[in-house]
């Protein structure tokens, strides 16, 4: 016979009716080598591929085929049964505890080699296909990250995986977590994917705000989209930045700014640097500048948000004036002011 009516191979009943004979002949128990034959064709059946129900179909089927030939106590031949199905299930669900695990491992290594610009691109196109990610499309990260830790087995990282694999599947999107934040990639097309991370992210722990990187093409694509997703988070911070998502192609001009350090600080200081002049320093005025240009350059609009009166609020403007020789109400000084204050924000100026 080269198969069970549960598609189960008859390999995996090797012995099993010599079992019940001798159990049924001489009412004896099975013996340690018949469960460990068992076990161990439990395991092989896993690793082949087999589902349990199928194997203890197969078994319970031809428990049935030798019943009518069993001339001993049914009682001895059913807790022979229970024994011998009881050893198949526990060495299948130790082979899939340790593929799972092998599994866990090859994942946690292929994705911390995607997030890593130095790895070989070739060998993660290749790898690429088993955890369902076609590297030859663009793939977009968004990287969440809160004052709580995020980890693959904490519940609320488990929570989130569970709700976008249940809404979208699995294939195609990966959820992982990496130094403390929890990381979603999917196709790049699939924007509606990583905005429902999104939303899950922040609902699952407070305070957490989550980033989009941009969508990227190849291999290298997935690392540069990480990158900038972990940028704009701490854009976000630095800028201190409203509500709960941003996204790296909203923030384009910030890095530009930014690029040339030692021009943004000379900016800062000529433009900004008579503010520490004044009674309490330049922070007041830079919140003040921050308020206003925020508003709109709605004076009122922005003294409310700072908790002033209106006359207090153009006070602090017209001090600016005195001291940068630059208007903020005017078109012209505005931009120069306005660059200078978010220059100050990212270089952590006057502090």
């Amino acid at each position: 016979m080269t198969g069970t009516g549960n598609g189960i191979p008859a390999r995996y009943l090797d012995g099993y009716a010599a079992l019940l004979a001798g159990v049924s002949a001489t009412g004896r128990r099975p013996t340690r080598a018949e469960l460990t034959a068992r076990r161990t064709l439990g395991a092989q059946a896993a690793e082949a591929g087999h589902s349990l129900r199928a194997l203890v179909g197969g078994h319970l089927a031809a428990t049935r085929a030798t019943w009518s030939a069993a001339p001993g106590s049914a009682d001895s031949v059913l807790a022979a049964v229970e024994q011998a199905v009881d050893a198949l299930a526990e060495g299948f669900e130790q082979a899939q505890y340790v593929a799972v695990r092998q599994e866990g491992s090859a994942r946690r290594e292929f994705i911390d080699d995607l997030l890593n610009r130095g790895s070989d691109l070739g060998r993660l196109a290749e790898r690429a296909e088993r955890f369902g990610l076609r590297l030859s499309h663009s793939h977009a990260v968004a990287v969440a990250q809160g004052t709580a830790v995020f980890d693959e087995s904490t519940p609320a990282a488990r929570s989130v995986g569970l709700a976008v694999f249940g809404r979208f599947g699995a294939r195609s999107i990966l959820l992982t977590t990496k130094n403390g934040r929890l990381i979603c990639i999917a196709p790049g097309d699939q924007d509606d994917v990583l905005g429902y991370f999104a939303q899950l992210a922040c609902a699952a722990a407070d305070g957490t705000k989550v980033a989009f990187g941009r969508p990227h093409p190849g291999a290298g694509g997935v690392v540069h989209s990480y990158e900038e997703a972990l940028n704009a988070i701490d854009l976000a911070e630095r800028l201190d930045l409203a509500g709960p998502v941003v996204r790296a192609a909203d923030l384009l001009v910030y890095p530009v700014l930014a690029r040339d350090r030692e021009a943004m600080a000379d900016l800062v200081h000529h433009t900004l640097g008579p503010l520490q002049e004044a009674r309490g320093g330049a922070q007041p005025f830079i919140d003040t500048l921050t308020a206003y240009f925020d508003a709109g350059c709605v004076a009122a609009e922005a003294a409310r948000r700072l908790a002033l009166s209106v006359r207090a609020f153009t006070y602090r403007l017209e001090r600016i004036r005195q001291l940068t020789g630059a208007d903020p109400s005017d078109p012209v000084h505005r931009y120069a002011l306005q660059t200078a204050v978010i220059g100050a924000r990212l270089l952590g100026w006057p502090a």
